[in-house]
């Protein structure tokens, strides 16, 4: 069922899956600050919700989002001239950013189904999803240098994570908009598929979350691998991963899980991750801005 609240997205869930869908078809689902608004609402509800096993984010029509709305010409990225003041004495901080670290700090795994183009915030939002699918008519680009502008939604961290320093930074510094394939050869994108069955591939990647994994232990792997990548040893991880299984090895799905595997039957999982989280997840203390 969708949810009439959102203006700028639409929000549905069915079955085990929270499809998040961009909709301003018409304007190529370019980013605002009613979208950014709506998408951090959406993931709030997706983690409260403990029917989600998976998020899905798509766009409406032919594009996923072809980056910030420029409709303010010249004033786009002038934070002065549009009236946003920052706090503490900060800079404003990018609306892009905001959206990206509610991603990363989602508590269900996310799945990118760029339908279509997605430049500038259009790229970086999908950044802390965990898989990204790309249509094969996709245009992508990190062009903010070539808008005179740095990137946004934390891509300095990001990118290079994911696709390694060279290919990052040849991509930031051209600021060109390169295809689906390219995207693919320098491992930014699981896949590759016609854009009419961009959605389905996630969906069918969303089932298999939900069929394979107990919910709490999604939930505690993916913050563990997201967040071990800043870690500079890994004595880190291994205290983290070892807190973890020593919690979650006491309760009810770890004794489920086995005897499910014993059994050659379905786990039927019990813990949920609005109640059953470890004490002390996430295991890493937040910088503050």
């Amino acid at each position: 069922m969708a949810d009439e609240e959102f203006t700028q997205i639409v929000y549905e869930v069915t079955g085990s899956t929270a499809t998040i869908t961009l909709n301003r078809p018409d304007q190529l689902n370019a980013f605002t600050g009613t979208m950014m608004h709506e998408l951090i609402a959406a993931f709030d509800r997706a983690d409260a919700d403990d029917t989600v096993r998976a998020v899905i984010v798509t766009g409406a029509g032919r594009a996923f989002c072809a980056g910030a709305d420029l409709s303010s010409g010249v004033d786009t990225f002038d934070h002065d001239a549009r009236g946003r003041v920052g706090e503490g004495g900060q800079a404003p901080r990018d609306g892009g950013g905001l959206v990206v670290l509610r991603i990363f700090e989602s508590r269900k795994p996310v799945i990118g189904a760029i339908n279509g183009s997605a430049v500038g915030v259009g790229l970086t939002m999908t950044l802390p999803m965990d898989i990204r699918i790309v249509a094969d008519h996709a245009k992508l680009g990190f062009v903010f240098a070539g808008r005179g502008i740095a990137p946004d939604g934390a891509a300095s961290w990001f990118l290079p994570r994911i696709v390694g320093i060279g290919q990052a930074l040849e991509w930031v510094l051209t600021a060109r908009v390169f295809r689906a394939e390219e995207a693919l050869g320098g491992g930014l994108v699981r896949s590759i598929h016609p854009a009419e069955a961009v959605l389905a591939v996630a969906q069918t990647l969303a089932d298999e979350i939900a069929a394979n994994s107990a919910p709490v232990s999604a939930v505690v792997s993916r913050g563990l691998l997201w967040r071990m990548l800043g870690e500079g040893h890994p004595m880190a991880a291994h205290r983290a991963d070892s807190d973890a299984i020593y919690h979650l090895g006491r309760q009810p799905d770890a004794g489920e899980g086995v005897l499910a595997f014993l059994e050659k039957r379905p786990a039927a999982w019990t813990m949920q991750p609005s109640t059953d989280l470890p004490p002390n997840y996430p295991y890493w203390a937040e910088p503050e801005y």
